[in-house]
């Protein structure tokens, strides 16, 4: 399924709706989006995202980054936060070509899930307290800290963790004009590593797998390590997923 939005230059925009829960709800639409980098937007792609209604942008990226390549532009109506969740920077473009990408992504998300837990806590918190209005969370290509804040909200969602596989993997149908966009920024340099741009499902699934086994949920590691409670997790529910529809009974049996 192709969850994209399109636009002229952001390739990695998604809208997070629609994903059933385990209990039968359903993640609302227009409430939470998925991006690449916002400081593409112009023209008419600048006029689409203000059409969305969006109220809240989270920056996942580094300060140094938002400095080199700009950030969303500044709006009456929105909100701005940067909360860099990752400490270790790395180039994904410069890697070895027999890197695996899906042990060595899974590693480094690894290593956000363990240091950036006051800016991943944030993020969940400003994703849960939004109000009304809808929130968007992105990074450089919108795959890797994104991909790690969407598994931690769509699995506090209920959401199934295959699912949230699938979700991750989307950004292969973008990896192309990802690819494309770092060659035309970087003409004077070679791209090294076949794994740049890709979101093969094994990287997500070694992650939550990764983080099942050392604290024994990603609840768990929400609650203990981000030390955000019960609560929080409820507001977040009751922010972004639609009840299931109550069953109808049945039609009564005709006694004729």
């Amino acid at each position: 399924m192709n969850r994209h939005i399109p636009f002229a230059q952001l390739h990695n925009f998604r809208d997070l709706g629609g994903y059933q829960a385990e209990d039968g709800s359903t993640v609302r639409r227009g409430r939470l989006f998925r991006s690449d980098s916002l400081s593409k937007l112009e023209g008419a792609d600048w006029d689409r995202f203000l059409s969305l209604g969006i109220r809240t942008v989270v920056d996942l990226r580094y300060p140094w980054e938002i400095e080199a390549k700009g950030r969303v532009p500044a709006h009456p109506s929105l909100a701005y936060h940067n909360q860099s969740i990752e400490h270790r920077p790395y180039d994904q473009s410069a890697l070895a070509p027999d890197v695996a990408p899906g042990p060595y992504l899974a590693a480094r998300y690894a290593e956000v899930a363990k240091d950036g837990t006051k800016e991943i806590r944030e993020t969940l918190e400003l994703i849960a307290t939004a109000g009304e209005g809808p929130v968007v969370f992105h990074c450089a290509s919108g795959k890797d800290r994104t991909g790690l804040v969407a598994a931690l909200v769509l699995a506090l969602l209920g959401v199934p963790e295959r699912t949230i596989v699938e979700d991750f993997t989307l950004t292969g149908l973008a990896t192309a004009r990802l690819v494309a966009d770092w060659r035309a920024a970087n003409p004077d340099r070679e791209l090294t590593w076949p794994g740049y741009g890709q979101a093969p499902a094994e990287v997500m699934t070694l992650f939550l797998a990764d983080l099942n086994s050392r604290y024994g949920s990603i609840q768990s590691y929400v609650t203990q390590i981000l030390g955000l409670d019960t609560t929080f997790i409820s507001a977040l529910r009751a922010n972004l997923l639609e009840p299931a529809a109550p069953s109808l009974p049945p039609p009564p049996t005709s006694t004729a």
